[in-house]
Order: C-alpha cells, then sequence, then structure tokens
C-alpha cells in the first residue's frame, strides 16, 4: 500500500471537480485543474493548514465530521464515501482485506444467476481482477480475441500484457486507465493479492502500466461504455454495468448490453453463429 493513500484521493477529487460544480466562478488563469486548496477548505469549513496537512499525509486520522464535511464539498459518490472510510481504516489497522487469500471460485447461486443470463456476456471477478465464472455470453465475446486463454483469466494482465489487446480495445487508454485504477484501489486498502499483480505488471508491461497505477488516485466508473473489435462480430460498442456482490470476497458482476442497434443485431448474429456451429 502507497504511504500516503487518503491525501492523493482527496487531492486526485479536488483537481477533478471544476469550480462551476460547486457554485464558483472559473479564472482563465488557473494553474492547476479543478479547486484550489483554498477554496475546498472554505467550502469544507476546515482550515487550509490542515487540508493541506491531510493531503500531504501528515494526517491520517480525520474525524467523521470531517470526512463527511469533504465528501459533501467533492461531491463524492456512495461508493468513494465508502472508500475514503475504509482508506482510514487501513491507516489505524481497522482494515484486513489483505489478510485473506482472493476468491477462486463463484458462489453456487451467483453461478446459477450467470446461468439464467445465459446469452448476455456477464462475469465474476474477484479483487485483483481474476475471472471466476462467466456467461456463454461472454466466452463467445471473450473467447476469440484471447482474454480466456490464460488460467485464470485476469483482465488487467490482458490489458497491458497481452499484443492483442490494443487491437481489441480501440479506446485502449480508458480501458487501461481504468483496470489500473481498479488495481491502485484494491492495493490502497491493502490487499497484499493485487499488490503482487502490480508488482508483476509493472515489470511486465513497465511505463505503460506504472505510470497509471501511480496516478490513478480515483476509483474507476462502475457504468459506461467500452468498444470492442471482434474477429466474427465487427466492431462493438457495449454498455456495461458493475456491481459488487454482497460478501466478504468483495467480487463484482459485470454485466456488458448492446448500446446501439448494431451491436445488438451483431451479437445475436454472434450466438446464432455459435449455437449452429
Amino acid at each position: 500500500m502507497g504511504e500516503n493513500e487518503l491525501g492523493a484521493f482527496l487531492r486526485a477529487r479536488r483537481e477533478a471537480i471544476s469550480p462551476a460544480e460547486v457554485g464558483l466562478a472559473g479564472s482563465a488563469r488557473r494553474r492547476t485543474p479543478g479547486l484550489r486548496r483554498g477554496e475546498l477548505a472554505t467550502i469544507a469549513g476546515i482550515s487550509v493548514e490542515y487540508l493541506t496537512r491531510l493531503e500531504q499525509g501528515r494526517d491520517r486520522r480525520p474525524s467523521p465530521e470531517i470526512l463527511a464535511a469533504l465528501a459533501d464539498s467533492l461531491r463524492l459518490t456512495s461508493d468513494e464515501r465508502v472508500h475514503v472510510h475504509r482508506l482510514v481504516k487501513a491507516v489505524t489497522g481497522g482494515a484486513c482485506q489483505g489478510s485473506a487469500p482472493p476468491a477462486r471460485v463463484a458462489r453456487p447461486t451467483v453461478r446459477t444467476l450467470l446461468d439464467r443470463l445465459d446469452s448476455t456476456p456477464a462475469l465474476v471477478l474477484n479483487r485483483p481482477g481474476d475471472l471466476l465464472a462467466c456467461t456463454t455470453g461472454y466466452r463467445r465475446l471473450a473467447g476469440p480475441v484471447g482474454l480466456l486463454d490464460a488460467e485464470p483469466a485476469n483482465l488487467a494482465r490482458f490489458v497491458f500484457t497481452d499484443a492483442r489487446a490494443q487491437a481489441v480495445f480501440p479506446e485502449w487508454s480508458r480501458v487501461a486507465d481504468a483496470q489500473a485504477a481498479d488495481l491502485r484501489a484494491a492495493t490502497a486498502l491493502g490487499d497484499s493479492h493485487a499488490g503482487r499483480l502490480a508488482e508483476e505488471l509493472s515489470i511486465a508491461a513497465g511505463v505503460s502500466f506504472s505510470s497509471r497505477f501511480q496516478s490513478s488516485a480515483a476509483l474507476p466508473a462502475r457504468v459506461g461504455v467500452e468498444r470492442w473489435v471482434h474477429p466474427a462480430a465487427g466492431e462493438l460498442v457495449l454498455a456495461y454495468e458493475s456491481l459488487e456482490l454482497p460478501d466478504a470476497d468483495e467480487q463484482r458482476l459485470v454485466v456488458y448490453l448492446p448500446a446501439d442497434e448494431q451491436t445488438a443485431s451483431a451479437l445475436e448474429l454472434l450466438t446464432r453463429h455459435k449455437a449452429v456451429s
């Protein structure tokens, strides 16, 4: 885990929020993105000196009241608020996420859910991004591009170390940013297994991974759109939803849906072709 994950997260969110979002007038003379420390401190009702200590890691135990004020001021989502509190617990010894190895299988009920989804591309991941289970639809989507070749298949490892990844994802940089941010978030909370994968990728992929990992203090989006290029179905535009499963293992269910009619038709043809063959 980094030395100052809470401070890095707060600074990343401060730099990501525009003055207009909090009702302040913008200025062409700004030398840094987002809010200035003084502006955030005023909105949150704390001193600039204290906010500086938090961002620099000289104070890592803010009170719940201070965290709530900063969360409100930074317009944090529910997931981001939980993440901030867990970062504080990780420093104070209240989080022990890294003590148990990540799950290697999905629960029977989750596998049954995947069976019900069947032709819809969906998968279950553990904390470091290993694929634990998936639907037939996901195998038809990801198998031909090589994503399932490794055992276990791991999304981050494929994105950063497989030469085919940049052809599969036309917007590779965005996908890479999200994968690095996922690993950074898990590592920040003391997940030693995610940390070891990050070390592996820093060596195997070099700066293309390490620069993203070091700069990705904010959480990745759990909903969005990905573009894929499939050898049989062509270019696909897929909307995804990433849902946390209620379990101590912190598994995630990711479901892909067609984002336009062309993709819907292509996926239907892919399913029909595989069914016939």
